[in-house]
């Protein structure tokens, strides 16, 4: 019987390894205790085995030239942009038409309004939520053309948002662009906010679904009381994880939310496949959020087009900050209410902060309170049948918790 790839490699491997008998005693039983079954589907176990061999070369040899190396960190990388282009991939059709009728429902005879909404909507964005609808349709076997106006208005309120938040925050870059209001300044981009948000009401009524109207609204309030809530919040470094949580689901989860449920309203799924869309993406915000909060402290942000310690400077309250004020000596809680609360920021406080961040796990943390919701919205999945679209959005969680690497 022919033996497979996998074992002739591993045979490969193995071969021309000269031990020691009492060398290999001491490591064999570290070796019979791996399970290969249990390792993540993203680490290649023949890697993994020419690393181990390595280090039997190692122990037996006293050689201390042999490095022991395995970098995950790429892999998740690569897995999570695998996933986004199969999600791309599967609705890539219908998100053309998408394209076509944003560029469509954004004309107006006021050229200020196009000009800026077209500079931030052609700024390099995933369009992931309108693609979160444009999918969840078809999990539901949706075969019409509705989805293609609902996923235009979900961008058109996210958008919004994103012209709002610049203000409110006083960015001046966005997907390493200059945002708009720092080109037209903060009265315009407020006013043409406003447009896409009524522009986004419009399509709703086209539709002429009250359920999708009534979800699609209640997002929309949803969102301004979360970031109503994100300005009583900052500041304040005795916010609890609680309180930190209503503030993402709020101003985040909530649209990621809608975006999905109205996918199996429109293919007129029962309550309970809506309700579990609807989990999907409240959990998948809630992740979408909480590794965004992480990148503000990471490297990887100038790789995204952002600037690296945004949320501290400006006193913004995130579950990194939460969890290492609580976990903090008072000296170090005595930083946190300097910078956080005083906003009285020195040089090198930045540095200093990603360091306590890091001394207490908060940012390690953070993730694994991602990859917890990430279990949930999974789970949310489990109802539909396994088809090309729910692999596809089941890889998305991936995505989004891979964006931290």
């Amino acid at each position: 019987m022919s033996s497979s790839p996998k074992r002739a490699e591993i045979r490969e491997i193995t071969t021309g390894l000269s031990l020691k008998k009492r060398s290999f005693k001491k490591v064999y039983p570290f070796l019979s205790s791996l399970s290969f079954v249990s390792l993540p589907r993203c680490i290649d176990t023949t890697i993994l085995l020419r690393q181990l061999c390595n280090l039997l070369l190692w122990a037996t040899t006293g050689k201390s030239t042999v490095g022991i190396v395995i970098n995950l960190e790429d892999e998740k990388k690569d897995k999570g942009k695998k996933a986004l282009d199969n999600l791309l991939e599967l609705v890539q059709d219908d998100l053309d038409k998408v394209n076509q009728t944003i560029l469509l429902k954004m004309q107006s005879p006021v050229a200020l309004i196009p000009q800026l909404a077209g500079h931030l909507i052609a700024s390099g964005g995933k369009r992931l939520r309108p693609m979160l609808t444009l999918a969840a349709s078809r999990l539901c076997g949706y075969a019409g053309d509705r989805h293609i106006q609902l996923a235009t208005c979900v961008e058109f309120i996210h958008s919004a948002t994103l012209l709002h938040d610049d203000v409110v925050d006083k960015s001046d870059l966005r997907r390493g662009e200059d945002t708009a209001n720092a080109i037209w300044g903060n009265k315009a981009s407020v006013l043409v906010g406003d447009f896409l948000f009524s522009r986004s009401f419009e399509l709703m009524v086209e539709d002429g679904s009250l359920e999708v109207l009534r979800i699609l609204s209640s997002a929309s309030s949803i969102i301004a009381e979360g970031e109503v809530m994100q300005l009583v919040t900052a500041n304040d470094t005795d916010t609890t994880e609680h309180a930190y949580m209503e503030v993402i689901c709020a101003k985040t989860a909530a649209l990621f939310a809608a975006a999905c449920e109205i996918g199996g309203v429109i293919a007129e799924r029962p309550k309970s496949e809506c309700e579990a869309l609807m989990s999907y993406g409240q959990n998948l915000g809630i992740i979408f959020q909480l590794i965004d909060d992480v990148l503000d402290y990471s490297a990887e942000q100038k790789t995204l087009g952002k600037s690296v310690g945004d949320d501290f400077q400006e006193g913004k309250i995130t579950l990194p900050i939460v969890l290492a004020f609580r976990r903090g000596t008072d000296e170090e809680r005595g930083f946190w209410k300097r910078t956080m609360e005083d906003l009285d920021q020195k040089k090198g406080d930045l540095d200093y902060a990603i360091e306590l961040m890091e001394k207490h796990n908060a940012l390690s943390d953070t993730i694994e309170r991602a990859r917890h919701y990430g279990k949930i919205a999974c789970d949310a999945l489990a109802i539909f049948p396994n088809n090309q679209h729910r692999q596809a959005l089941t890889g998305i969680i991936e995505f989004c918790i891979n964006r931290a690497y």
